[in-house]
Order: structure tokens, then sequence, then C-alpha cells
């Protein structure tokens, strides 16, 4: 008796480590990348062979477990469409359904991106009865922090309905639903990992962070929390790294609030970005959101640098930035127009990489400045149609090289501007909007609003 319970014990147990396995971002409803070649990975047995077979083409495909119980192989999706199902077999079998393809996009940041109807957006409820659509959905990762990086996570995929919807990112749900109204029947995957409070350093990989000496020192200055995890990369870990090689469109990234005071935020940033890409092996767009203006008590500045950094990253290509001191008020750090945010990312994909939207999608951005004797000379980008709204154009400071800036008289002339302050004979520098809580007055033909700056 006692020789037959051993015996069941190791074929029970041998079953069990033989078992296929899959990271939960492979699941039922979720989207995969049109027109791509997608990774799909997860467990076995060594030496087990996997077989997966798509039905958009019926084809199978082969892999064998490495001797860490590893497996990954690259397919190919076909363009939009669906439902699919695809079919894995090995010692046991899986059967994914209702799969579409279609565009994925990743979102995270901190709490203005993890933000929901349910705590309170402008028009939530009414927009929430509107939300049904099998065509939007939604991986939403659950918080977690880890010390090293991990290979799953917690979350699931979901239809678009409205009480998925008002649990779910706002400024995600508003990009996904201005998305198919221009692609109309292309699915849309948005995949949320998000977590309130917490600072860029927390979203980096620990090691991109321990080989830069500036961002090292940056990140032990960060103040302890008792929202979120602070050490550096521990939310990266957790929420980041198990899904790195799900092919996605793009990022959407809504963070700073959390990094006001920072003096290298535009470093830090700029790490975030280009250290995803890399463990990606994908230059994907990265689309970000300049925090709102916002009074930090008796601090003047500290909010607007932030924004200033945010503008600075501009300089990665691939990037674009959408600007919110018009939707937004200044005694509220987590504005609740959380549609004009997503209409405006989306806008950006829509004229940048889909091409179906010819419109300015962008206010107008410092480019550069020309001096001239006693005047400066500022020019944008995308300054066509620039104007004061209400006719009001007290925003713009100049400085001579003793850098004490004074209000300067603005004029618009052929969409550019120029500056002249009977304080300042000589200047050199400009800046625009620059304190924490000022909202722009200045915008272009497409009633977006310029970025605050200051000139290098």
């Amino acid at each position: 008796m006692k020789n037959k319970l051993y015996f069941l014990i190791i074929i029970v147990s041998n079953s069990m480590m033989a078992n296929i396995t899959l990271p939960s971002i492979f699941s039922d409803d979720m989207v995969l990348q049109r027109n791509s070649e997608i990774k799909i990975w997860g467990w076995a047995n060594p030496k087990e062979e996997v077989k997966i077979t798509p039905s958009w083409n019926n084809q199978e495909y082969k892999i064998v477990a490495d001797s860490n119980a590893n497996w990954s192989i690259t397919i190919p999706t076909p363009k939009e469409g669906g439902p699919y199902i695809i079919s894995l077999n090995g010692y046991n079998s899986i059967i994914l359904k209702n799969i579409m393809i279609g565009e994925v996009w990743l979102c995270s940041g901190q709490s203005n991106m993890e933000m929901n109807a349910n705590w309170g957006i402008k028009n939530g409820d009414e927009e929430a009865t509107k939300a049904t659509n099998t065509n939007i959905r939604f991986f939403s990762v659950e918080k977690a922090s880890a010390e090293t990086p991990q290979n799953n996570l917690s979350g699931n995929w979901t239809e678009c309905s409205p009480q998925i919807m008002k649990k779910n990112s706002a400024v995600a749900y508003f990009f996904a639903n201005r998305i198919t109204e221009d692609l109309r029947d292309v699915p849309i995957g948005m995949i949320v990992s998000a977590w309130g409070a917490t600072s860029a350093e927390v979203w980096i990989p620990k090691k991109e962070i321990e080989s830069n000496q500036d961002l090292l020192e940056a990140s032990k200055k960060i103040n302890p929390n008792e929202y979120c995890p602070v050490g550096a990369g521990k939310t990266f870990n957790a929420m980041i790294n198990p899904l790195i090689g799900y092919k996605i469109a793009g990022v959407l990234w809504y963070q700073g609030e959390s990094n006001v005071g920072s003096t290298i935020y535009d470093k830090t940033f700029s790490a975030l970005i280009t250290s995803w890409r890399s463990l990606w092996k994908q230059d994907f767009p990265f689309y970000f959101v300049q925090i709102a203006p916002y009074k930090n008590g008796d601090d003047r500045y500290s909010s607007v640098l932030i924004r200033d950094f945010q503008r600075r990253t501009l300089q990665l290509p691939n990037t674009a930035m959408v600007v919110t001191s018009d939707i937004s008020t200044t005694d509220d750090i987590h504005p609740k127009d959380k549609k004009s945010v997503g209409v405006r990312l989306a806008n950006l994909a829509l004229s940048n990489i889909y091409k179906t939207n010819s419109n300015v999608v962008n206010g107008p951005l410092y480019k550069e400045q020309k001096i001239t004797k006693n005047k400066i000379t500022v020019l944008f980008d995308y300054a066509d149609g620039l104007y004061f709204k209400d006719k009001k154009n007290n925003q713009f400071e100049i400085a001579g090289s003793d850098t004490i800036f004074y209000n300067a008289k603005a004029e618009i002339k052929n969409n550019e501007i120029i500056l002249t302050s009977d304080k300042v004979k000589k200047p050199t520098k400009v800046r625009f909007a620059w304190e924490n809580a000022v909202q722009s007055q200045l915008f272009n033909k497409a009633n977006l609003p310029a970025s605050s700056f200051i000139s290098e």
C-alpha cells in the first residue's frame, strides 16, 4: 500500500509539472497586435513539445521547452478581425477563446492614469451608459511590487461594458473610444498598469538607475509614501517586466506629480522611455500627458519645472505630449476632464500613426529664440493661427545676462512672438507661463494651448 501511494504521488507530481501554463496576459478575450510577428510564451516540462494553432490561419507551430521549462515562439498575425481561438497542445491542452486582432496600447503612470469614472470624472455616469463595445478590451494589472523582476502578474482581459468602463482607466477608455471612431472595426486592447502616487523611478529597471549616478542619487531622495512603493524598480519588476515581449502599438503615460521637486526629471523620464523600448526591442510611440498647472502652497516653480522637463523629453524620437492647462483647474491635482485628455492622446495616434486625422493635434511648442538688439523673437512649432485667449498677453518674461526676469510686452507677428521690455536692454533668455498654477494664454488655430517653457 505504501509503495502504491508513493507511485501515485510521483504520477500526480509529474503530470502537474508537465502542464503547459501561460502568463496571465494570454487569456480568453485578449487583443493581439495586428499585421505583426507576435511572441507567445509560457512554461512546460523540459523538452516537452508545445504545439500552437491559431484559427486565423490554422497552421501548427511547434516549440520545445528548454531545460528551465521555458518556451517562446513567434507567430504572424493577420489584419484586424476576430473572434479567433488559439489551441495549445502538449501533455495537456489549452484553448484560448474570443481573441481579437487589432491595436494594443500599454497605459501606465500614477493616479491620473489610474483614475476611473467611479472617482467622479466629468460626465462619468453619462459616458458610462454609452460604453458597451466588445471591440474595446481592457487588461487591468493588479497592483504589486517586487524586489526582483517577475515573470507573471495578476490581471485579466475584459470586454468593455458600462460596468467595466466605470472601474477602468478613464483616459484609456476615452483614447480607445476615439480611436474606434476613425478605425471603426479595428479592436483596441488597453493594458492598464498604473499606481497612484508613484514616482517615475519605481517604473524604471533598478539596474538602469544604479548604472547612472544622477538617477541613483535622485532615487534616494524619494520620500516614503504610505500609498505606494518608493524603491527603484519595484513596480517595474512586478507590473511591467512580465509584459515585456507582448507586442504593442505604443505606450500612453500620465505621471509627474510625484516627482515635483526633482531637478533631473528630464533624465529620469528619458531613462524610463529608452529602457522600456530597449527591453521590448521596439521603438514604439510613447505619448504622454503634461501635468496640469496646480498651486503647490507657497512654492512657485517646482511644478512648472516638471512641465518643462516633460516638454524637453520631446527631443526623444517618436514621442508626443498633450498639454492640459486649458482643461484643468489649478486647485485640483486630479483634473476631472479625462475625456479631453484621452481624445487628445488618440488624436496624436490618429495623426502620427494611423494617418486618419489631418488636423493640427499639437499646441504651440517652443522652437527657438532670435535676439536682435533689445528684442527677442520666439518661434514655435505648430504655430499657425497664434492668438492670445481673451486678448491677455502678460505671461512672457525676458532676462538679460543677470538672469533676472521681467514682464515683457508681447506682440504676435507672422505667427511669431516679438518681446521687449524697458527693463531689459540686452535680452538673453525668455520664459513663458512660468509659475506652477499659470494656465497658458497662448493658443494656435486648433485651439490648443502652448506649453510653458524657459529657453536654454
